[in-house]
């Protein structure tokens, strides 16, 4: 499905390269494994080859997609839910699609929260998390360096204050 060298987004994680593919017994069953480094954190995932669809792997967005993406955050509008449990819920579903649309909705709404009001920890992991996931498939798009993404990102949610 996938080859080394691939650029993917693993749901809940982010966006990454394939460097290699492995196979390795865990808790006692042989599985191959597509072995993923997610550049921001420098981290490695292993990914079983077997779930990849049942996980949500997918391709990165292409460059024009990604333009679309920005300028989606930019338009995007902002639901105020202050029932705490519900916007949690509601924002951990949009982060589990994997949908890069829906995901940059909880950025949005998170760091505008962020900025009139402040933010929980829960909330702060959850728009960390969500940022990373956000601006790393973004960045190997290649549609714009991390910094002016994360620009973007803010200048957004300036002008809305």
């Amino acid at each position: 499905m996938y080859s080394i060298g691939d650029k993917i987004v693993y749901p809940m994680h982010g966006a990454g390269i394939i460097e290699a593919i492995e196979e390795r017994v865990v808790l006692g069953k042989k599985q191959s494994y597509y072995i993923m480094r997610i550049p921001a954190g420098d981290m490695k995932v292993m990914i079983p080859k077997d779930s990849c669809d049942e996980i949500g792997v997918r391709f990165v967005i292409g460059k024009d997609e990604a333009g679309k993406v920005l300028e989606a955050f930019r338009n995007a509008p902002v639901e105020e839910d202050n029932n705490w449990n519900k916007r949690h819920r509601d924002n951990m579903v949009k982060i589990k699609s994997g949908d890069i649309y829906q995901v940059c909705t909880v950025v949005k709404e998170l760091m505008l929260r962020d900025r009139q009001k402040g933010l929980s920890t829960s909330e702060r992991k959850m728009l960390s998390s969500a940022k990373q996931i956000v601006v790393s498939e973004l960045v190997l798009s290649s549609v714009a360096g991390k910094s002016d993404i994360e620009s973007i990102m803010c200048d957004t949610v300036e002008q809305m204050l």
